[in-house]
């Protein structure tokens, strides 16, 4: 009896200390590759597996269960991950749980749809977002006016907005490229977009979108945006039904006083801003920080914010990361200003020297949505024509995984959101 007895002992230990769970670590000394590590938990979410999101737990890790396919596109995709038992997985949810731990484990319910608006024709390597999520192998559905005017962004959970301009200006681009092919087939092209859709102008047009996409995010979508996107389009918004645009741009003068018919009210984040009138300035508004910065580049870092991840999930999630300290990049909006930031708008990440908001992210209705200034996390100072990231070079970037944890936190599950 007795050696049975032993046996069935033996048996039970050998249960409890079996490896049932995969651990992604999001530390910065064990994780060699930390954007693909997101892929790899869309993947497990988009084949029905269960995920969990432990924040601030060794750089916000990802815990997935042990299934050999999983671990196969671990090895593929060269993820590092960690085979832990039952009893390991209980101990670092313990941990995590304690009260005295600024630590929390966020269940992943589902892939969320992903949307990119982007014009035809763009590469992934002309905005950070579709890189990305094209080297993290997330899939995603490029999407453009025609769609979005016809009510297709019911489809989807999270859209990113490409670096447009919603105020119709063609990204003030008109001193330095107006006699480039380019910047000429551009402009064509969009009017005859336009003019297609129904509308006189491409600023009018342009409006029209960016108040489908405040209906979605309304609606509760979430919308993610970085450089132009995120100021053009509050500027679209709070100047609806105001003819801002110069005649080089839509045919004909702008209203006069313009300035004092905007309804900073229609705006997502930014208030009391005051618009650039000069055609020929690279600039929509006061809102970004770019002429205004002066800092240089081996000094141009901004700091993540510190959010209870018990207490407040949703900005604990968006700023999951290795380390505090991102590199600082630029942009045509580089940073915001952030005395012209609503005070209901969160401030997730700051750069100390001039106290210039970079990240951000608010609630309008049942959705959120979040801003990132600057153009590509590793390059510092994009130019047109200027060759694309290589991310197999920057596995590791902070950046980058800011623009990752917006695309993963609408799997979250929403009760938890709610918190």
């Amino acid at each position: 009896m007795s050696k049975s007895l032993f046996y069935i002992f033996i048996l039970l230990i050998t249960f409890n200390l079996r490896a049932s769970y995969i651990l992604l670590p999001m530390d910065e000394s064990t994780q060699q590759n930390h954007l693909k590590a997101y892929g790899i938990t869309y993947w497990c979410l988009s084949h029905d597996y269960k995920a969990s999101w432990l924040l601030n737990y060794r750089g916000g890790s990802f815990l997935l269960p042990d299934v050999e396919e999983i671990r196969k596109e671990c090895k593929i995709r060269g993820v590092s991950f960690e085979v832990i038992s039952d009893s390991e997985q209980t101990e670092i949810l313990n941990e995590i749980s304690s009260p005295s731990q600024n630590m929390e484990s966020v269940i992943l319910e589902k892939a969320p749809k992903i949307a990119v608006y982007t014009p035809k024709g763009k590469q992934p390597w002309d905005d950070a977002v579709t890189l990305v999520l094209t080297y993290a192998e997330i899939p995603f559905t490029p999407i453009y006016d025609e769609e979005v005017l016809s009510d297709q962004l019911l489809m989807y959970d999270w859209l990113h907005l490409h670096h447009e301009d919603f105020t119709g200006q063609y990204g003030k681009f008109y001193a330095a490229y107006k006699n480039t092919p380019w910047y000429i087939d551009q402009k064509r092209d969009s009017e005859a977009l336009a003019a297609k859709l129904g509308y006189a102008k491409v600023s009018q047009e342009k409006g029209a979108v960016a108040k489908k996409i405040r209906d979605f995010v309304i609606g509760g979508g979430f919308m993610f945006a970085m450089c132009s996107a995120t100021d053009s389009f509050d500027i679209s918004l709070a100047a609806d039904g105001v003819d801002i645009c110069e005649t080089m741009f839509d045919g004909d003068p702008s209203e006069s006083n313009y300035q004092s018919k905007l309804n900073f009210n229609n705006s997502f984040a930014f208030k009391n801003f005051t618009l650039e009138r000069r055609p020929e300035v690279y600039e929509f508004s006061d809102i970004d920080m770019t002429t205004k910065r002066r800092i240089a580049m081996e000094k141009d870092y901004f700091t993540l914010m510190e959010f209870s991840a018990k207490w407040d999930p949703i900005p604990s999630m968006l700023c999951q990361n290795h380390t505090q300290l991102v590199k600082g990049f630029m942009g045509q909006t580089t940073s915001f200003d952030t005395s012209l930031i609503k005070s209901n708008v969160l401030i997730m990440g700051t750069c100390e020297l001039n106290g210039e908001s970079r990240y951000i992210h608010g609630e309008k209705g049942k959705g959120m949505f979040t801003f990132f200034g600057g153009h590509d996390p590793e390059d510092f100072q994009h130019q047109v024509g200027d060759p694309p990231t290589v991310l197999d070079l920057h596995p590791n970037s902070p950046g980058y995984r800011l623009i990752l944890n917006n695309v993963l936190f609408p799997a979250a599950r929403k009760k938890k959101l709610k918190t």
